[in-house]
């Protein structure tokens, strides 16, 4: 079972009870990510739509607020099932980003239960490096699985918990927005600018060698010790515009063996149009 990173020569090796899912994604463009996979993809991959699929913008679906919330599990169970995912699946996920956006699914697949889940290191461009099989075009009609929710393996931190806990030593916010946004110098999404008080800033990039992998467990490991400065790795809160880019930096945490912390998927883009919580700039 592959449940963090999955490398191109793993993936290839794999031949049983795997489903490769490609998340490309744009979010200024919400046709580009489709266009991508349908221009070219590994072969045999499904698409997953950021907007449509690994989100919700129906009130009555939604468990959260923000630009990206997410669908209630039963809701996305079904959609799991429509990719031919079962308990027996090794799931693998990938995109073109920078491993922005496919981390979101990965990180749905433990909340649903499913630890049989790994994003490919260095996704798209180092499967081509590989010269790994491609295809184009819309994907192939799969048969149907029978996913069954299970407990969740991941941790999600609504925006009450959140500001319960603000300011307390139990809580400590990681913001993977850019600095300029962290700072509230730019804000090209959300109506206010600035982030949530007491927050740390890691910008989810920050994760990737030169080459698009990731950082060894060790260097990872050195890096989050000084950020944190003493704080617990287990009262992390990680967040970002609308819990997307937040990911990486959860991913890293758990490859770096810090455990597998908490996700505030509402995010900036809920915390700012909530009235009352408090935002600041620096």
């Amino acid at each position: 079972m592959h449940t963090t990173l999955i490398s191109v020569s793993e993936l290839q090796a794999l031949s049983n009870s795997v489903v490769v899912i490609d998340c490309s994604a744009d979010l200024t463009n919400p046709a580009a990510g489709r266009q991508q996979f349908e221009a070219q993809h590994i072969a045999g991959a499904l698409f997953a739509d950021i907007n449509t699929d690994l989100a919700t913008h129906d009130p009555a679906l939604a468990v959260n607020g923000g630009r990206h919330p997410l669908p209630h599990r039963d809701h996305f169970a079904h959609w799991l099932s429509a990719c031919g995912i079962d308990a027996n699946t090794q799931v693998v996920v990938y995109d073109r980003q920078a491993m922005n956006f496919c981390g979101r699914l990965w990180w749905m697949l433990k909340w649903c239960g499913h630890e049989a889940a790994a994003v490919l290191d260095g996704g798209w461009q180092a499967w081509l490096a590989a010269g790994g099989a491609v295809a184009t075009g819309p994907a192939k009609p799969v048969a149907a699985g029978a996913f069954v929710l299970r407990e969740p393996l991941a941790v999600l931190k609504l925006t009450a918990d959140v500001s319960a806990e603000l300011g307390k030593p139990t809580l400590t916010i990681l913001d993977a927005r850019s600095s300029a946004r962290f700072k509230g110098e730019t804000e090209p999404f959300d109506p206010v600018a600035g982030h949530i008080p007491g927050a740390l800033n890691r910008p989810f990039n920050s994760n990737f060698t030169p080459d698009g992998l990731m950082k060894s467990p060790a260097v990872l490991r050195a890096e989050f010790a000084a950020l944190l400065d003493g704080r617990e790795p287990a009262s992390v809160v990680h967040h970002c515009g609308s819990g997307i880019s937040a990911i990486p930096n959860l991913l890293a945490m758990e490859v770096a063996g810090l455990g597998r912390p908490a996700l505030y998927a509402g995010s900036w883009s809920e915390w700012c149009n909530t009235p009352g919580l408090p935002c600041v700039q620096s």
